[in-house]
């Protein structure tokens, strides 16, 4: 039994690790794309974690940062369910919540901006529905519904 569990846990901590790279390799290249369309030449490295940046659609680097968020969490969404299948809305919420706490430790404070919060929110929102629209059209026949009535 113990060994069940920890070939379990092993499995669904490799996935989140895979799920997180994933994450930072399609942020970092639609950072790119963004940089290069909107010809923002001067962008951080350290950019998917920027919460300071001036919310303003005159500001460049704002939108460049707002446009990578969404289509990231979207594209992730997707990218998600052929690494976890049908559970794409539990790898979201934990790859945010390291993304949120990643934030935090490489800024030096936690974001309480609420334009980043908003980003954020809708992006997952994205991320879980597309998510899990396309799971369920790839994995209809044998979706995993889960049992409730141990709980």
């Amino acid at each position: 039994m113990k060994e069940v569990c920890y070939g379990r846990w092993k499995v669904v901590l490799q996935n989140l690790l895979i799920c997180v790279i994933l994450f930072y390799t399609v942020y970092y290249a639609v950072l790119g794309l963004c940089c290069t369309m909107l010809k923002v030449y001067e962008l951080d490295v350290l950019a998917p974690f920027d919460f300071k940046t001036n919310p303003s659609w005159l500001n460049t680097n704002y939108k460049v940062l707002l446009i990578s968020t969404q289509v990231t969490y979207l594209v992730c969404g997707l990218l998600f369910v052929l690494v976890v299948e049908e559970w794409v809305w539990d790898y979201a919420i934990s790859v945010t919540i390291l993304h949120v706490a990643i934030t935090s430790t490489v800024m030096l404070e936690f974001p309480l901006t609420s334009h980043w919060w908003a980003a954020l929110g809708s992006g997952l929102i994205s991320m879980i529905c597309g998510g899990q629209a396309f799971a369920y059209c790839l994995f209809k026949d044998n979706f995993i519904y889960p049992d409730l009535d141990e709980f």
